[in-house]
């Protein structure tokens, strides 16, 4: 298996023998089209005139105030869609047209990969199909709607934990049998590769920008860059340009649901070992017998046992240090940024800045973070309305 797959002993292409081929295409016209200046200028022409880029770097001065530090947000939620996931779709969905398929098929758990996969499939005239779990599309009612508005069938899959896993299981399955004219658009840093770089390529647009706003703010780098860490799409374009400037402290924050202890949570980082998931090497949750372990988060995008091996990889190098925010933190960030802030952020980011408000405390007035606000939280009012009502949320 060729090494340049790897990130140190994590990533590889473990699929069926029908899919090798079909990778090794993908991977060189990929190669191919981001060496192609027309192919760039074209992605980075759909980033400004439709997405809506450049995102701001928001210095958020009263959370600063009261954390007695500088915050700043990087505003991701302000993008087309209401998220970052819409960056890598449009760098994928234009690769699918180079590539002269006609049909995209993608996975999705919290929903909004899926809208802006829909999207891109509506703007380009592409035939659309989304795999969700059945407990994630009742989570997530509003992005359904969305992407069935856009054009796109989504189906209900009702297997395993009826979450993001068994969906993207689902989308691997009809991939392997359609891959001649359907381009599989994988949401995540996560997947055989060259998705995890593909990934990292089309999503690190978000650091590439924060970098030079930062410094046009600050004058120099930040002191920590933080974000929430599900598959961790929105975390390694956050990391990307930072990963080789060792003052820069890089962050991700994994989902601890109910406790780590309790065993209903998201932190393959903390608890998991290395297996194999969704044709990569990585860190898992599982059992002693290597099953995969039902991962809980309330926050439906999250909810993954697993994470992108790149992240496994900047975790046991000790780059990047890996935590993990329960449930309720979560949700108490949630409220503060909105009520601080005028922010709504999504359950995810609300991690990211849940575990900010505690890293504050070892930092002085003059340094500075960035947390990167990966999703705005209108498509989890009802997973929050359920919580205010003290319901809270049980797998």
């Amino acid at each position: 298996m060729n090494s340049k797959a790897y990130y140190g002993e994590f990533g590889g292409q473990f699929v069926s023998e029908s899919l090798m081929n079909t990778l090794e295409e993908l991977d060189a016209a990929f190669e191919a089209a981001i060496k192609d200046p027309e192919f760039m200028e074209q992605y980075h022409y759909y980033l400004r005139q439709y997405v809506g880029r450049e995102t701001p770097l928001y210095f958020a001065e009263r959370l600063s105030e009261k954390y007695k530090t500088k915050i700043y947000l990087k505003r991701e939620d302000l993008n087309h869609t209401g998220a970052h996931k819409i960056n890598n779709v449009m760098g994928q969905i234009l690769l699918a047209r180079r590539m002269g398929k006609t049909k995209v098929i993608a996975e999705t758990g919290a929903g909004q990969h899926g809208v802006a996969t829909a999207t891109g499939a509506a703007l380009f005239g592409m035939e659309c199909t989304i795999y969700m779990g059945k407990e994630d599309m009742q989570r997530q009612r509003l992005n359904v709607m969305r992407m069935e508005m856009l054009g796109a069938s989504v189906v209900s899959v009702e297997s395993g934990s009826n979450t993001l896993k068994d969906a993207t299981n689902e989308a691997i399955r009809a991939w392997a049998k359609t891959a001649e004219d359907t381009f599989y658009i994988i949401g995540s840093a996560v997947g055989p590769y060259p998705y995890p770089k593909m990934v990292k390529e089309f999503q690190s647009v978000i650091s590439r920008e924060a970098k030079i706003q930062h410094k046009k703010a600050e004058g120099k780098n930040p002191d920590a860059v933080i974000a929430c860490v599900g598959g961790g799409s929105n975390s390694i374009g956050m990391f990307a340009d930072f990963i080789d400037e060792k003052d820069v402290e890089l962050i991700g924050v994994e989902a601890a649901g109910c406790g780590i202890s309790s065993g209903k949570h998201a932190s393959a980082m903390a608890l998991g070992e290395p297996g194999v998931l969704h044709g990569m090497k990585s860190y898992l949750l599982q059992d002693t017998d290597g099953n995969i372990q039902l991962a809980h988060s309330i926050s439906a995008g999250l909810d993954y046992p697993g994470v992108g091996p790149e992240h496994a990889y900047l975790r046991d190098s000790g780059r990047a240090k890996y935590v993990s925010i329960t449930d309720t933190e979560a949700m108490d960030a949630l409220l503060e940024l909105c009520k601080l802030e005028g922010i709504i952020p999504a359950i995810e980011s609300a991690h990211a800045i849940a575990y900010a408000m505690k890293k504050a405390e070892e930092m002085t007035e003059t340094q500075s973070m960035i947390i990167c606000l990966s999703g705005r939280g209108d498509k989890d009012v009802n997973t929050i309305a359920d919580y205010l009502d003290g319901k809270g949320y049980l797998n």
